[in-house]
Order: C-alpha cells, then sequence, then structure tokens
C-alpha cells in the first residue's frame, strides 16, 4: 500500500472529527502513518466541517484535489458541495441524512432531493453508495452513531486496511464504555450494508452487460 486519500465533509455535529480519530487511531495501532486535518465552519449552528484523512506514504494533511480515493459524505448535500475535490476513481459513500440550513427554513432556497443528487452523482461516473445511516444508527440503538455506521461502510468497501479488531478497539477508546455496545453494532451494521449495496450494483452492471 502506498497511500489512501479519505475526505469526509457534512456538518457540525454528525461525529466527523470522531470518525476520523476512529480510522486513525486503528491504522496507527497497526503501525501504519496517518496524518489528519480538519476544517471547521461554524459547527454549532449547522456549519460545514470536512476532515482530510492520509493514511500510508504521505507527509502534507491536504489532500489535493482529484486525488481521493474516497468521499464520505455524512450529509447529502455537502456531499454535492465536496465534488470539485474528487478525481474519476474516486468512491462516494454518502449517508442520506438531509440536514436543511436556516436558508431552507426561511424559503430562500429548496434543498434538493437525494434521488437528484444521487443522479448527479452517477452521472459522473463514480462509484456511489448511498447508505441510510440514521436508521441503521436506530436499528443499533444509538441514533447518534451515524459515523460509526459510516466508518463501518469504509472498512468493508477496504480503504481502512487494518484487522476489524484493530478497529472495533479504536472505537473503543474515542467513546464512552457506556456506549460501546450500540457504537460496535453500529460499525457492523455499516460493514453489512456496504456489502449488500456493493452486490446489487454488482447484479446491476451485470444486467446490464447481458
Amino acid at each position: 500500500m502506498n497511500q489512501i486519500n479519505i475526505i469526509m465533509t457534512g456538518v457540525g455535529g454528525q461525529g466527523i472529527v470522531k470518525a476520523g480519530q476512529i480510522i486513525g487511531r486503528a491504522v496507527t495501532s497497526f503501525g501504519l502513518n496517518a496524518v489528519m486535518s480538519e476544517i471547521h465552519g461554524m459547527s454549532q449552528r449547522g456549519g460545514i466541517v470536512g476532515v482530510d484523512l492520509r493514511i500510508g506514504n504521505v507527509y502534507g494533511p491536504i489532500i489535493p484535489n482529484g486525488v481521493a480515493d474516497l468521499l464520505i459524505g455524512f450529509e447529502a448535500a455537502e456531499t454535492v458541495r465536496a465534488l470539485n475535490r474528487i478525481g474519476k476513481n474516486t468512491t462516494i459513500l454518502m449517508s442520506t441524512e438531509k440536514i436543511f440550513p436556516v436558508s431552507v427554513s426561511l424559503g430562500d432556497f429548496s434543498y434538493p432531493d437525494t434521488d437528484e443528487i444521487g443522479l448527479r452523482l452517477k452521472e459522473r461516473g463514480t462509484r456511489l453508495y448511498m447508505i441510510d445511516a440514521p436508521r441503521l444508527a436506530v436499528e443499533a440503538g444509538n441514533f447518534q452513531s451515524t459515523n460509526v455506521v459510516l466508518v463501518g461502510a469504509a472498512y468493508s468497501a477496504g480503504f481502512i486496511p487494518v484487522p476489524l479488531s484493530a478497529l472495533k478497539e479504536a472505537v473503543k477508546e474515542v467513546f464512552h464504555e457506556r456506549s460501546w455496545e450500540s457504537n460496535l453494532r453500529s460499525l457492523e451494521l455499516g460493514i453489512e450494508e456496504f456489502k449488500i449495496l456493493q452486490s446489487e450494483r454488482h447484479e446491476a452492471v451485470a444486467a446490464q452487460t447481458n
């Protein structure tokens, strides 16, 4: 492995930085190099939050435009906003969660439909996987663990090159013991959900070629 470049984007309160910390702790505990940078908007008011996480033979923390291996979109519209940073080989994991800014609440702007967002991404030829992370987090017993669901999906997609045991230990290091069970369950559900989505994608591609 030379390097893996992961961009995470969303809004304040979604646990984006903690997701980066989980992955970073997991890979460094396994002896790999990792550097991370954080970009914070007005996070307490739902402002943009972004994390660049680089694994492997890297030094600078900022991922150059066009070279990201993975984009994790914690919020649908912010995923679209980050498209200028990705390349043709970038895989996208997008939570279907929608967080409406004040401008939408006031009626000044309309929020794009999630299906429209998905279509725009697919038109770019990207490998897009749309994940109902909030639903899976609630199923795991912790509605705040959508970030861990997405970490699980990223692991299942092959972008966190460590044993699952290392990732689970990192979850325990980042969260309080009282939430270990629900967060570990969220991790497992994210892993399984990606497998399902990947299988559906393969079946769709096979149907098109037959």
